[in-house]
């Protein structure tokens, strides 16, 4: 990323962090540190994996971070500041964000309001598992998928399939379980942060690049493996899966159909 790139990134970091102020300190906190040490935010605009996409539906959203980051970027966009070479900036019409913890949705509905009162965003506190993903043309899951077990994951993999409109695509952020030492830092800091914000958990149901990419073409999807984890010790992965235009239609109707093979639970720079 070049020095004029750079500082724009930085810039749009504040801006997106600083609606979060009135949220309390570590809202604010977490949002500017997320934002400006997680490379795949910078990396959604730099790419333009959300480019053109008008309903995102942002699953695992925590307290909406990235229905935020690109609110910013799309005010950045319009007022000229956008960067040379970059894609067009996102401009979606609707952001829904999905999250298990009702603090971070009081917290997204909090900072954001005036994007939830608009129109432009909304926020349910619900379980991934059970939701209503309604219709998108865009779904975005980072870093959530590893917490359920791998029969549960199959089941919103397939969900979200359905949910997918012709063309759409998915934006699914994973851990390489095969990565070794990455892997297992990745993890252990997963998990301490994850506590931190209030989850319990038991067990992390982590699989290794390859199985994660046959589960995305068993749905139709053609997936592109995008390394992300530059200036991280991750093994982070984003799998750009998009719906294949020639099994769009079949494809809706196969993602209908519950699977039921569903297998036991096993546990890159931009």
């Amino acid at each position: 990323m070049n020095p004029a790139a750079s500082l724009f990134v930085k810039t749009l970091v504040k801006r997106a962090a600083a609606p979060y102020r009135p949220a309390g300190r570590y809202a604010w906190h977490f949002a500017r540190g997320k934002l400006g040490g997680d490379p795949a935010f910078a990396a959604l605009l730099a790419r333009g994996l959300l480019t053109g996409r008008t309903r995102i539906l942002d699953i695992g959203c925590g307290q909406g971070l990235l229905t935020a980051w690109l609110l910013a970027a799309r005010r950045a966009a319009l007022a000229g500041e956008w960067p040379a070479g970059w894609p067009a900036a996102p401009a979606p019409a609707h952001i829904l964000g999905i999250e298990l913890m009702a603090h971070d949705v009081r917290r997204a509905e909090q900072a954001l309001q005036a994007a939830v009162r608009g129109g432009q965003a909304s926020f349910v506190a619900a379980d991934m598992c059970r939701a209503d993903f309604g219709r998108a043309d865009a779904v975005v899951i980072l870093d959530v998928l590893h917490y359920v077990p791998i029969a549960a994951q199959e089941e919103v993999l397939r969900r979200v399939r359905a949910a997918l409109d012709h063309g759409g695509v998915l934006l699914l952020r994973v851990g390489d379980a095969a990565a070794g030492l990455p892997f297992r830092i990745s993890n252990w800091v997963d998990f301490v942060v994850t506590t931190l914000r209030g989850h319990r958990l038991t067990q992390l149901h982590c699989r290794p690049l390859a199985d994660w990419r046959g589960s995305l073409a068993k749905l139709g999807f053609e997936v592109d493996a995008q390394p992300m984890s530059e200036g991280t010790p991750f093994a982070n992965v984003m799998l750009v899966a998009r719906v294949a235009a020639e099994s769009a239609a079949s494809g809706q109707a196969a993602a209908a159909t519950p699977r039921a093979d569903a297998r036991a639970s096993q546990a890159v720079p931009l």
